[in-house]
Formats: C-alpha cells, sequence, structure tokens
C-alpha cells in the first residue's frame, strides 16, 4: 500500500476519533451562540456601568454644582457644615422611599446576591431588581453614602446576564458562563480593569476556573472596556509616581504590613457584620434606617469631609503621599464606621471602594511609621500605600488574585509585584484565619447558604424535590393525611431536607406533598432514596466537568 494511502487513512482515522467529536461537543454545546451572547451582553454592561457612572455624577451636581468625582474631595471642614450634614440624609429620605417601593428584599441586592443567584440558576436576580438596586445605589453614592460603586455594577450585569439566559433558552452551564461575563464586564467598565474583571469573574463568582468559560468572558470584558474608555478615558483611576523598592532588607516590613493590614480588614468586617446585626434587631419601621443612617453619616462628614461618596480623591492623596500620619490614622476609623452605618442603614453600594480606601490609609501610616525607624531603608509611604490597598481589600473579598491585578491595573505599577503578593497573602491568610469567610460569604451565611464549603453543599441547598421526584397524573393527585400515611417530604424541600428524612425514617420511597392550606396537603407524587442519590451523583459529576473544561 503506497505511503499516501497509509497517511490518508491515518488521518481520517484520528479525525473521526478526536476531531470530529470535539468539534460535535463544541456545537452541542451551543459555545458560538455563547461567545455571540457574550458580545452583546458585553457591550451592554460596559453601557449600563457607564450609565451608572455618569447618574451619580448627575445626582451630586444637584446639591454640589460638579459632576465629576474629584469634586467630593475638594470638600473640607471649611465647607459650611449644613453643606456636609444634610445631604446624605437628604439621600436617605429618597432612598427611604425606593427600597419600601421598588426594592423587593427592602434593601438594594449586591455581590452575595449574585454569588447565590448563580448557584440558583439566576432564579433571583430579575432585571426590575437589577434596575431598582442600581437606581438606589445611584441616589444614595450621589448624596454622599460611604460606599463603593463596584457591587451595584456587578448585581446589575449578573442581572443583565440572567435577561439573556431566560431569553435564549441556554443550560445551565451556559448560565453560569454568562454570570461570569456579565460580572467581568462589570469589574472592567467599572474599573478601566479587563485583566482582573475576567479574574475575578472566576475568582469570586464562579469559584472556579475554566477555559472553555474563559472565552465569553474575556470577550465581555474586553468589549465593556473599551465602551468605558470611549467614555472616559484611558486613564488609570489612580495617578501615582514611579515608586521603587528601596532594599530587598524591607521584605520583613511588607511582612509586617500584611500583617497589619490583615488586622485592619477583621476589624473593618467585624464593624460590618455588627453594624448589619444592629440594624437587625432595630424595632423600628424599614424606611427610618436609611433617614438614621444619612443622619449619623452626616454628622461624621461635618469633621471628616473625605469619608463622603467613593472616597477615590482621598485615596488618591494617600497614594501621593499628600496626607498626614494623624489624618490618615483617624480616616481609617471614620471610614470604617461611616461605611458600616451607610450599608447597615440599607443604603447602596459596595465594600470595595472603601476597602481599598481603608487599605491607603493603613499601608500610608505603616509607611510613615517605617520611615521614622529605618529612614535609610524605609521606601516611600505611598508605596506602602499601594500595598495595603490591595491587602485590606484582597482579605475582605477574599480574593487575592484578582485585587492584585485590579491594583495593578488602577495604578498603572506592575515593579511592585513581588512585595504586592507577599503583602496581600500574608494579610488574606490571617484574615481567613479569623473569619473563616469572606464578608460576601458572611452575607450568604446569615441566609442559610454555605457555598464556600464546595459543589456538594451547593447542590444540597439548590435542588428542590421537584427535580428528582416522580410526579403523578393530574387526575392521580389526592388529599394526604401526614397523621394516617407514610413519611412524606414537601414539594419545596431541598435535596438536603430530602437526604435528611430519609437517613431519619430508614425508609426507601417518601411521598412528595404539597401544603394546600395550613392544615391541608395534597399528594404530588413520589421520591425513592436510589433516585434522590443518583440525582446527586450527577450532579456532582456535573459540576467536576464543569469546573475542568
Amino acid at each position: 500500500m503506497p505511503i499516501e494511502d497509509i497517511s490518508y487513512r491515518y488521518i481520517r482515522e484520528k479525525a473521526q476519533a478526536r476531531i470530529i467529536p470535539s468539534i460535535n461537543e463544541f456545537i452541542q454545546t451551543e459555545q458560538i451562540k455563547v461567545w455571540c451572547i457574550a458580545l452583546f451582553l458585553g457591550a451592554l454592561v460596559g453601557i449600563a456601568a457607564t450609565l451608572f457612572r455618569l447618574g451619580i455624577g448627575a445626582v451630586q451636581w444637584i446639591w454640589l454644582g460638579d459632576s465629576s468625582e474629584s469634586a467630593m474631595g475638594s470638600l473640607t471642614t471649611q465647607t459650611e457644615w449644613y453643606f456636609l450634614f444634610f445631604p446624605p440624609i437628604i439621600g436617605g429620605i429618597i432612598v427611604a422611599a425606593l427600597i419600601s417601593y421598588l426594592c423587593p428584599l427592602k434593601r438594594p441586592e449586591n455581590v452575595s446576591d449574585v454569588i447565590e443567584g448563580r448557584a440558583k440558576a439566576g432564579a433571583d436576580l430579575t432585571l426590575k431588581r437589577g434596575l431598582s438596586s442600581a437606581l438606589v445605589s445611584v441616589i444614595s453614592l450621589g448624596f454622599g453614602a460611604s460606599s463603593g460603586r463596584e457591587g451595584p455594577v456587578i448585581h446589575l450585569g449578573a442581572s443583565l446576564s440572567a435577561w439573556f439566559y431566560r431569553h435564549f433558552d441556554l443550560s445551565k452551564i451556559n448560565m453560569k458562563m454568562l454570570y461570569a461575563s456579565g460580572v467581568a464586564a462589570a469589574i472592567s467598565a467599572s474599573f478601566n480593569a479587563p485583566i482582573a474583571g475576567v479574574i475575578f469573574a472566576h475568582e469570586v463568582i464562579l469559584q472556579h476556573y475554566s477555559i472553555r468559560t474563559s472565552v465569553p468572558v474575556v470577550i465581555a470584558s474586553t468589549i465593556a472596556s473599551v465602551i468605558a474608555r470611549a467614555a472616559f478615558g484611558a486613564e488609570v483611576t489612580f495617578s501615582i509616581p514611579a515608586y521603587q523598592i528601596t532594599s530587598y532588607w524591607e521584605f520583613p516590613a511588607f511582612i509586617l504590613l500584611g500583617v497589619t493590614c490583615a488586622v485592619v480588614a477583621v476589624l473593618f468586617q467585624l464593624s460590618l457584620i455588627m453594624t448589619d446585626w444592629t440594624s437587625r434587631q432595630l424595632r423600628v419601621p424599614i424606611w427610618t434606617k436609611p433617614i438614621m443612617a444619612g443622619i449619623l453619616v452626616g454628622s461624621i462628614a461635618i469633621h471628616y469631609p473625605q469619608i463622603l461618596g467613593v472616597g477615590y480623591a482621598a485615596t488618591d492623596a494617600a497614594l501621593n503621599q499628600e496626607l498626614s500620619i494623624s489624618i490618615m490614622l483617624a480616616l481609617i476609623l471614620v471610614k470604617t464606621i461611616a461605611t458600616s452605618i451607610t450599608l447597615g442603614g440599607k443604603f447602596g453600594g459596595g465594600i470595595f471602594s472603601p476597602a481599598l480606601y481603608i487599605g491607603a490609609m493603613a499601608g500610608g501610616s505603616f509607611g510613615l511609621i517605617a520611615a521614622q525607624f529605618f529612614p535609610e531603608m524605609a521606601s516611600s509611604h505611598g508605596l506602602y500605600a499601594i500595598l495595603g490597598m490591595a491587602a485590606v481589600s484582597a482579605a475582605l473579598l477574599g480574593a487575592p488574585f484578582s485585587t492584585t491585578l485590579i491594583v495593578f491595573e488602577l495604578t498603572g505599577g506592575y515593579t511592585l509585584s513581588i512585595a504586592l503578593l507577599l503583602t496581600v497573602a500574608i494579610s488574606t491568610g490571617l484574615h481567613l484565619a479569623f473569619h473563616g469567610r469572606c464578608f460576601f460569604h458572611y452575607q450568604l451565611e446569615m441566609r442559610g447558604q454555605f457555598l464556600q464549603e464546595g459543589p456538594h453543599r451547593e447542590v444540597v441547598k439548590v435542588m428542590s424535590v421537584q427535580d428528582f421526584m416522580e410526579l403523578l397524573d393530574y387526575n392521580d393527585r389526592r388529599d394526604f393525611d401526614p397523621d394516617l400515611e407514610e413519611e412524606f417530604v414537601l414539594y419545596t424541600d431541598t435535596m438536603e431536607v430530602v437526604l435528611q428524612a430519609f437517613e431519619t425514617t430508614k425508609k426507601p420511597r417518601l411521598a412528595v406533598v404539597r401544603k394546600t392550606t395550613d392544615v391541608d396537603f395534597r399528594l404530588m407524587g413520589w421520591v425513592t432514596h436510589v433516585e434522590a442519590m443518583r440525582s446527586f451523583n450527577s450532579a456532582l459529576i456535573a459540576a467536576s466537568k464543569e469546573e475542568h473544561r
């Protein structure tokens, strides 16, 4: 047989064995469709993030006469007291009305809701809720609420993703790809940080890395960044000098800075938790909470106007060595208190920008103290401010890699990578040792969602008995008396409840009933122990495949 025939047959066999099945799988999983949707989604999220930022400026212009982000940073203690005191209160009154009538949960939604929505296949993420939460946050930040703008934009991006998912009839795996794409686009457009957006979507929302998912996520993040740069320019958020590490003997100081930032992050999260708990315990109408929070934030602003709004101007001042150590130490405390009150009081906003702010103040203060002890060896305190900014935010968000990249892209400086990675790692590790979870997962656990424990916890919390029960025909359904008949589970119970019921009753089969009234039940079908375990194992296998493709 000629060599040419052997080669042709070999290539044909390999194509049939490897290439053709891969192409078929690519077509069956609708990857081209997902990529195209990601393209439009990235553009839409980029436009939404741009409008969100312009909306904050428009609200700010109403009382400040200037829509730029630096305008709020120009307020000082020399400003008339009422000009600092009343805007947060006015914002609180408007927010009180909005959350009472527009927000189903009586609060603006945030990143933790996105993580929960991803686990629940977007069941609770609707465009209406995304827009209402964004509106609350625009009013909040425009009137000086002490929070960040990233959380609302991420939630809005995820809400737009859920809308695309429902209208294009995609699989659950492709849904998660779209969620990650929407979140990456939101981070990219909000911070002008496309690389960090991609990593953040994998690290915080998906909580795993996947090659297949990376394609639509990168597409969406890139398009959103292009739109944001067209609107606001390609300049980095913080303009800083070219800092350099003075000596490698300085690395013990970086380690100590990581410990210091861990303490700051731990205390910040404790403050957020305690304020949230206190707000929950207050037996007052929900609409009074934003107003009370506005009064408290306004009172703080009279003495420390730097806490108003997102706070990028104050952060930039710390990075450029324009603040004294006394001011920076004071701002660590008052910004922590003001942000905790803001979020506990149901104002809109996120924790990313405040974490950057507090970290910059902590790092800058540490740098000035270090310079007093080792003046010849210590680098400028602006360098320490950059490191602190990354270390505190990485620990609080539980996102060391994406936070490191965000700081790189926000500052435009990559020469500090070794010191930055070391400081971030130490801060994140010690914060995790104390709290055991980032702030987002604390919020989820308060709702009974323990998603950081792995796919098995997500499966038992998210899967419902409706997903694997044997449903009776409509004519075969009948009234059910729980006192006379066999063991049962409710039609709305989760996989966790069903497995616990099988463990307790030792029965191979349970009735599935629906409550029609407080005392009446109707038999809907049956569920077997074998089928429950089969469904549980199948879901775990599917999750494992998704994480490794």
